[in-house]
């Protein structure tokens, strides 16, 4: 029988405050009942998912291991306009001059992700590659 995805865990140093900078990026508020200085905080995300962020006493130490992928609403760019916004910080820009491509971010404690295109973006064009898996 397989199993099914319940949550994204993040290990950090500052659980709350990573966890506001996420509910920024999904658009989902954290639960009600995390407060600053929690060592554990949760979004809980209307697919049923949940990203998951706990203090962790090491730091990060070089490449992450999982890599979160997401498909904005509305066009890619704008969405990459938001999220500097709100403080994720540009890694890498694969955007290419035909519209394809994707961006990637680091988050406040330097976890990265990547901004793909829209779905609708996507229909207009030719699938590339994120991440290691086609995706985009």
């Amino acid at each position: 029988m397989p199993a099914s995805l319940y949550n994204v865990a993040f290990g950090c140093a500052d659980a709350y405050g990573l966890a506001r900078f996420w509910s920024e990026v999904v658009g989902h508020p954290l639960d009600e009942e995390d407060r600053p200085g929690d060592p554990v905080a949760v979004i809980a995300l209307p697919t049923g998912l949940h990203l998951y962020f706990e203090n962790v006493p090491e730091p990060k130490n070089g490449k992450n291991r999982v890599h979160v992928c997401l498909r904005p609403d509305g066009p890619r760019d704008e969405e990459v306009e938001r999220l500097r916004g709100v403080g994720a910080t540009v890694v890498a820009d694969r955007r290419e001059a035909d519209g394809t491509g994707w961006v990637v971010f680091a988050d406040p404690e330097g976890n990265e992700f990547c901004v793909l295109r829209s779905a609708a973006e996507r229909d207009r064009g030719e699938a590339v590659t994120c991440g290691g898996a086609n995706s985009e």
